[in-house]
């Protein structure tokens, strides 16, 4: 597992000459650069070479786009549309991903440096979340109440809440994007969208198929930029209604902050530091497969990674034993090799930070069981899928999140004292837990405060089941029945018939 990493050179030109090179800005339904032409490059974290080169918003540019946004839902057709339309447009995008999934598979591999057979995935459960948000479209609705009295009616309507900035991250870009986008779109909303600067190229593409499926102009703006440049003008504008962001927990506070200045309304995904709890009597074969891929799926960069492996402990020597044996397997290496699980690291500074926690924790008295360093090569960055043993639930490394290959052991002897570890961090966004034993899987399950708790499977999901943490893992709740609902706001329309009670009665001596 430790040999120098290689690349085919043939195999990562014959990608570059499928996807475009260049992006520009869109704003207001035109592409073009930012008004001081400057450009961002984004260099592959596998290969060492530019694959994208953007235009750089800046506050001009972020303004341009908010103003497009606030006057595409005043004015424009989108918000009055019937659902219908609106759906169908919904449709027409998921086509148009469907068609063009291997092109936006090869931006995100190409500038995150996750595997290419996982961005495949991606791309086509995004494409499953813009239609199911179509089919939501249709189904908004509000309430009627008709037990007021007999000259009352009260009707509940859902409105586009209206404008909302989207920011995401640089480690799922297409399919983040994809979990918020398309329901604010269901809703009647506009939009202005940040990707990450790391990783634009894909949310820009798709920009291109918005606009081939006949959204009308402004209603979606896309722009390139930092959080500073173009983020800050994003949640602070009193333009906008509504953000809608996920990230990390830092930044996401920040956001929160600069947001309840004008009061909008803010849907955060933050940070994570999940636990996969084992018990005894567990399906071991199946828990080992779910541990190593909980920990090392997306390079463990990702706000869902089951970084903490709690086992029971009559059982804890075994399992790690046969856990390092399976994470000597885990193929390293080139994102565009078809066999590789874990691809590169997305940029220099997180894998000295990623080293950073590992040697924390050797500090601290924990044993590096497997990996612990990065591993040779000689233009991209990647760390080797590492197993840290002894760690103690006071530790950074069983406290914060380190995003990264990098899977804790904690071990435990009762429900509750499993329980209790798993919810001795400040984040709560999921969870596993593996027991034959029904009873376990429920009681555990119930106890432990996380927005998602994966019973005898983990990192599973569907379109349908509503995601989100509690504590600092955010706030609100992404996909579900209820997504487009989130882009909206109540109004309560009162009726009455008849004549009316007058408020005040003249006394007969005033007659």
């Amino acid at each position: 597992m430790n040999a120098p990493i290689k690349l085919d050179r043939s195999r990562l030109d014959a990608a570059l000459a499928r996807i475009p090179r260049t992006h520009e800005l869109l704003i207001d339904g035109r592409w073009g650069a930012g008004r001081g032409g400057e450009t961002i490059e984004r260099i592959s974290p596998a290969h060492g070479v530019t694959v994208s080169t953007y235009a750089r918003a800046s506050e001009h540019e972020a303004d341009l786009a908010i103003s497009a946004a606030r006057s595409a839902f005043d004015g424009g057709p989108w918000p009055r549309m019937t659902a219908a339309e609106r759906s169908k447009v919904l449709l027409d995008v998921a086509s148009l991903i469907e068609r063009d999934a291997e092109v936006i598979a090869l931006l995100d591999c190409l500038e995150s440096g996750k595997p290419i057979a996982q961005a495949r995935g991606e791309i086509a459960g995004a494409a499953d979340i813009w239609r199911y948000a179509a089919a939501l479209a249709r189904d908004l609705h509000g309430e009627s109440f008709s037990t007021l009295g007999p000259n009352k009616l009260g009707v509940v309507v859902r409105d586009p809440i209206g404008v909302v900035s989207i920011i995401t991250p640089w480690n799922f870009p297409f399919l983040i994007v994809s979990q918020k986008l398309p329901f604010a779109l269901a809703a009647g909303c506009t939009a202005v969208v940040k990707p990450s600067e790391l990783t634009s190229a894909s949310t820009l593409y798709l920009g291109k198929l918005l606009l081939e499926a006949g959204l009308p102009a402004g209603v979606v703006n896309i722009i390139a930029g930092t959080g500073a440049d173009v983020g800050a003008a994003m949640t602070s504008d009193p333009r906008v209604d509504m953000i809608s962001f996920t990230g990390s927990t830092r930044v996401g506070k920040s956001a929160m902050a600069t947001a309840a200045q004008t009061l909008k309304k803010v849907s955060m995904e933050l940070g994570g530091k999940n636990p996969q709890i084992v018990f005894a009597d567990a399906d071991l074969e199946a828990a080992l497969d779910a541990a190593v891929f909980g920990a090392y799926f997306n390079a463990g960069e990702c706000c869902n990674a089951g970084s903490r492996l709690i086992i029971q402990r009559p059982l804890a020597e075994r399992f790690v034993a046969d856990l390092q044996r399976k994470v000597r397997d885990v193929k390293v290496g080139d994102p565009l090799d078809e066999d590789v699980r874990v691809g590169a690291i997305v940029t220099p500074d997180h894998l000295e930070k990623i080293e950073g926690y590992v040697a924390e924790a050797r500090a601290a008295g924990a044993e590096v069981k497997v990996g612990g360093t990065r591993l040779e090569h000689e233009s991209g960055q990647f760390m080797a899928p590492t197993i840290v043993d002894g760690v103690q639930p006071q530790m950074t490394i069983a406290r914060e999140e380190v995003f990264g290959p990098v899977l804790s052991i904690l071990t435990f002897e009762t429900a509750d004292e499993a329980v209790a570890i798993a919810n001795s961090t400040d984040y709560g966004l999921s969870a596993g837990v593996w027991s034959q034993d029904f009873n376990t899987c429920l009681n555990v399950s119930r106890g432990i405060h996380a927005g998602t708790v994966w019973m005898n499977t983990f990192m599973d999901g569907a379109s349908e089941l509503p995601f989100g943490g509690y504590k600092q893992s955010g706030l609100g709740r992404e996909l579900g029945r209820r997504a487009v609902d989130d882009y909206t706001e109540e109004k309560t329309l009162h009726f009455h018939s008849g004549p009316r009670t007058a408020w005040w009665v003249p006394r007969p001596s005033e007659t």
